[in-house]
């Protein structure tokens, strides 16, 4: 009997394996792992319109053997996927969905790689046609943390001095220490520009508004009544549309909350109210509503103002000593 038993399960066994053991018909020749293209990687594009230059990204990775995808930012708006990326003799294609656009139509793109660099066109959701050029993204990689210096103030509590607005109509205004944008308007910014640094920065919006404070200009941390809300990739503490804080602890609108954020390299910290939500974690690239594309160039601290009424005070950096 117990013979018997055991060559039941002995026979189960094979069977099983047989079925459901191994993802491949020969165990000892799986098919080779992926080789990476040259198009693999993070790409910074400039857009050119007329005469308008706008700011762009790409990032082009594999999936599985056969398939590359990747994710893209436009002018405006967060990274969008890109579910399938078409690379054959150097040419590259793809097509996304519109997301905030007022249309229909993909956005097409389509270009070339010709050593180290990109380029081709792309036809927007309204059917424009417009031209584009891709640098490699700077790695930015630091080989040792800052020594830090003294803060010193961005904002007197007085004025605009050292600020300038972004649109041809300023609407900022500074009431008893406080940095207000009463109604959307121009964006405002810093005249100085900075590399790594460590920034802490007071807000208060109210109930349904946004904003934002973007770091060298182009990496959006979002400001958005979340309350009650779970975390994403677009809502409070956000490095918009990439990084997705661990936890909100934040407060109700028309409260005083704060912003810590420490920048090295591509490497993020933020803390709200005190408390860690996004910890030494890598930026792939710009968000929407960048100045530009040149990861690799300081940039100023700038803050949004055409999203609704928002209100600043007590905005400090520390910078490395030299």
């Amino acid at each position: 009997m117990l013979s018997s038993i055991l060559r039941t399960l002995t026979l189960a066994t094979v069977t099983l394996t047989t079925i459901g053991g191994s993802a491949y018909a020969d165990d000892k020749n799986p098919p080779a792992a992926p080789t990476a293209t040259a198009l693999e990687g993070r790409w910074d594009l400039t857009v050119q319109s007329g005469n308008n230059t706008m700011p762009s990204w790409l990032e082009v990775t594999h999936s599985g053997h056969n398939t590359l995808v990747g994710r893209f930012v436009g002018s405006s708006g967060s990274a969008r996927p890109i579910s399938k990326v078409t690379f054959t003799d150097g040419k590259l294609s793809f097509a996304i969905p519109p997301q905030w656009e007022r249309a229909t139509q993909d956005l097409v793109v389509n270009g070339t790689l010709e050593g180290d660099k990109l380029s081709g066109t792309m036809t927007t959701p309204t059917g424009q046609s417009v031209s584009w050029t891709g640098v490699r993204a700077p790695s930015l990689a630091r080989t040792k943390q800052p020594n830090w210096g003294k803060s010193m103030d961005l904002f007197n509590g007085k004025d605009l001095k050292g600020w300038k607005a972004m649109g041809q109509t300023n609407q900022w205004v500074v009431e008893n220490g406080v940095l207000k944008s009463p109604k959307s308007g121009s964006n405002i910014q810093t005249e100085q520009k900075f590399s790594d640094f460590k920034l802490h920065i007071e807000f208060k919006y109210p109930k349904g508004s946004n904003s934002g404070v973007y770091l060298r200009g182009r990496y959006e941390v979002q400001i958005v009544d979340s309350k009650g809300l779970e975390p994403q990739i677009d809502m409070l503490g956000a490095v918009y549309g990439f990084l997705v804080p661990n936890e909100l602890p934040e407060n109700d609108a028309d409260t005083w909350q704060s912003y810590d954020i420490t920048l090295i390299g591509r490497r993020v910290t933020v803390a709200l109210n005190g408390k860690t939500i996004i910890c030494d974690t890598t930026i792939p690239g710009i968000t929407g509503g960048a100045i530009d594309s040149n990861e690799a160039e300081p940039g100023p601290i700038y803050l949004q103002g055409d999203h609704g009424p928002i209100e600043f005070r007590n905005i400090r950096i520390t910078l490395p000593k030299e």
